[in-house]
């Protein structure tokens, strides 16, 4: 078997090449290779420096995770950090990919770093509950300085070759021959004096006491219960304030505490769960249909997200509405969104300008005749999708893939009057389209296997995390989210208030409560379903309580932010608890006959789990989800919850055994 390090000796030049694919990752085996190219360093006369390089699309991308739960195999890898530093000899790294966590450590332990154009680099550790464990939270501060280190480890975004190169993370950006430039410098260092770590450099003072301690407030402030971003901001204030060899030894001790936490297990339950949610066997050696061009019907918020997500991937769009005006409108807010991406940071201006020359809008249907996969993005309503996947049906080659955005219908019964059913799926995204990196891919019972592959495609090129769910009342987390609002709205009805579950939320984790959502997202919408869903169902048992607060919020002219007033009051903007909302909640109680009683913030997690642990079992077993842990992937990416607790079904400790 190949070993995944190899060497070369050349021209006093020691080239040492990672060959771990897929992402280069630091095993064991790489590791004691590594250690013994540094031995070899050392040992062999000729050799005057080392290029460290990796082969393949990346440099390392990151430690095995794999190897988290197995007993540690030596070298371990803040071993071989200073082990490379202190080898007497310059070590250049050659970066290219994404240097990630443990291979940007590695990167820190050489003593010059250049990077080829595109390169990421990152500490992204916190985001698996961990903070980095080699040595980077003490050689970062002191190569960027105390506030960049503390933003990079705690806050886990990578930076680009550009941001890296203007902070001093690396030291150029080649721009010619990579490995020449690097020999280069290389040979460059071995004629200078002998090369120091950066664990040798003084840690950098902190000028003002003040910026320094309102950057630690506004880490913990953030976390929001997640402990390794603490941890780590306390990490780099080790660096700062202890010898070296004490902030190592610091960083390491909190590194193994972290390993072992609930919350580190929670994250790579999601970490993983993520890898696994869109692989589908049954499509191993299905061929997706081509996607070179993508048409949408609708360019309301979502048509216009979903718009906005394909132009940034680089697929051209031609968008359709009803008549001119609506067309213009859609463009319109496509213009915004790619305009708000651009302001962001998420593109470039000439990646915005290639979005808006591959897009068009109209008003004819026969426009998306070339489309390679049309999605529809009109309103919530069986009749209309209906009756437009028939018109699409006629307009569009045999071989386009026609799909449903939406997020609640059946669309084996949207699609029962088409010619060939067999090209129908549902592409449910989640809103903000462009932003959010959930989709659920919905499997119709006559979906081809092309069909469905095509789909997944086109969400793995949106680089969207791929969840494959069957036809079913609100497919997966709508289903489960629905269930959790009759949760909560039942606690007002038995005792709550609004603003206490949504604290309850928030001290769980919750970037915000279930009622502060709504008011953001507009009570009208769901207002106007449930009235569509009453009317459907005239004369029918409704076996579930029902509670009618929200209907007389809307019925009262309280629709959410939009309109100053939902589940509770804005005043500049500021959500205030409503005497009058907390009136219409205690009148709902007494028509009901309950007697309110004081409900505790533990009470009300452990209703909302309840109800989405119900809610879940039922979607496992009726097949519309195949796992929990995809359940948990949805629930985490699409409808907030804590990432940190791993997702209901992780937190309620049930796996798929």
């Amino acid at each position: 078997m190949k070993h995944p390090v190899s060497t070369e000796i050349s021209d006093g030049i020691l080239s040492v090449t990672i060959d771990n694919p897929p992402v280069n990752a630091l095993s064991a085996a790489v590791r004691a290779g590594l250690m013994a190219a540094r031995e070899q360093a050392v040992a062999a006369r000729q050799v005057r420096a080392v290029v460290l390089a990796a082969a393949g699309r990346t440099f390392v991308a990151g430690a095995d995770i794999r190897e988290f739960n197995a007993p540690p195999s030596p070298p371990l890898l803040p071993e071989l950090v200073a082990a490379i530093e202190e080898t007497g000899k310059p070590w250049v790294a050659l970066l290219h990919g994404t240097v990630l966590g443990g291979g940007l450590e590695l990167a820190l332990g050489c003593h010059a770093r250049l990077a080829r154009p595109g390169t990421a680099l990152g500490l992204p550790e916190v985001r698996l509950g961990l903070i980095p464990g080699a040595g980077g939270t003490v050689r970062l501060p002191r190569l960027i300085g105390a506030l960049p280190a503390l933003e990079m480890i705690t806050g886990g975004r990578p930076v680009n070759a550009e941001q890296a190169q203007e902070t001093g993370l690396i030291d150029a950006i080649t721009t010619g021959d990579p490995m020449a430039e690097a020999r280069a410098r290389a040979l460059a260092l071995a004629g200078a004096a002998p090369p120091k770590g950066l664990i040798a450099r003084a840690a950098p003072e902190i000028d003002d006491a003040g910026v320094w301690d309102k950057a630690l407030a506004r880490v913990a402030a953030k976390a929001r219960g997640q402990i390794a971003p603490v941890e780590a901001a306390a990490a780099v204030a080790d660096a700062l304030r202890l010898p070296a060899g004490a902030a190592l030894a610091a960083e390491r001790q909190r590194f193994m505490a972290l390993k072992d936490s609930p919350q580190s297990a929670a994250l790579r339950h999601v970490f993983f769960a993520e890898r696994a949610a869109g692989k589908m066997p049954e499509l191993a050696d299905v061929r997706p249909r081509p996607l070179q061009r993508i048409g949408i019907v609708g360019g309301g918020t979502m048509g216009a997200g979903i718009a906005a997500a394909c132009l940034m991937a680089g697929l051209p769009v031609t968008m359709v509405e009803r008549d001119g005006a609506l067309a213009r409108r859609g463009a319109k807010n496509l213009r915004t969104l790619l305009d708000g991406s651009l302001g962001r940071g998420v593109i470039d201006r000439s990646a915005h300008d290639r979005a808006l020359a591959g897009f068009a809008a109209g008003d004819d249907l026969t426009a998306l005749a070339p489309s390679d996969l049309v999605i529809e993005a009109i309103v919530e309503d069986m009749e209309e999708k209906a009756a437009l996947l028939s018109r699409l049906e006629a307009v569009v080659g045999p071989d386009t893939v026609l799909a449903s955005n939406t997020s609640y219908l059946d669309i084996d019964q949207m699609s029962d009057g088409l010619a060939d059913p067999g090209r129908v799926i549902g592409l449910h995204f989640f809103s903000p389209a462009h932003v959010m990196k959930l989709l659920e891919l919905v499997i119709t019972a006559r979906a081809r296997d092309d069909v469905v592959a095509t789909g997944r495609a086109l969400g793995r090129l949106l680089g969207k995390i791929v969840v494959p769910a069957r036809v079913g009342h609100g497919f997966i987390g709508n289903r489960i989210m629905s269930a959790y609002r009759r949760a909560c709205e039942a606690m007002l009805q038995d005792g709550a208030l609004p603003a206490e579950i949504d604290a309850a939320m928030r001290d769980y984790g919750y970037a915000m409560g279930m009622f502060e959502m709504q008011d953001m997202a507009g009570l009208d919408i769901a207002w106007a379903m449930r009235r569509a869903q009453a009317a459907g169902s005239a004369g029918q048992e409704t076996p579930e309580r029902y509670v009618d607060i929200a209907d007389r919020l809307c019925e009262a002219g309280r629709f959410g932010r939009k309109s100053g007033a939902g589940w509770y009051r804005y005043d500049d903007g500021h959500a205030v608890p409503d005497p009058e909302v907390s009136a219409i909640i205690t009148a709902s109680s007494a028509r009901a006959g309950i007697t309110r009683r004081r409900i505790g913030a533990e009470e009300i997690m452990e209703r909302c789990l309840g109800a989405m642990i119900e809610a879940g079992r039922a979607v496992l077993a009726e097949g519309i989800a195949r796992s929990a842990a995809d359940i948990d992937v949805v629930m985490v990416n699409g409808f907030g919850f804590p990432r940190w607790r791993g997702g209901p079904f992780h937190a309620a400790g049930i796996s798929d055994g």
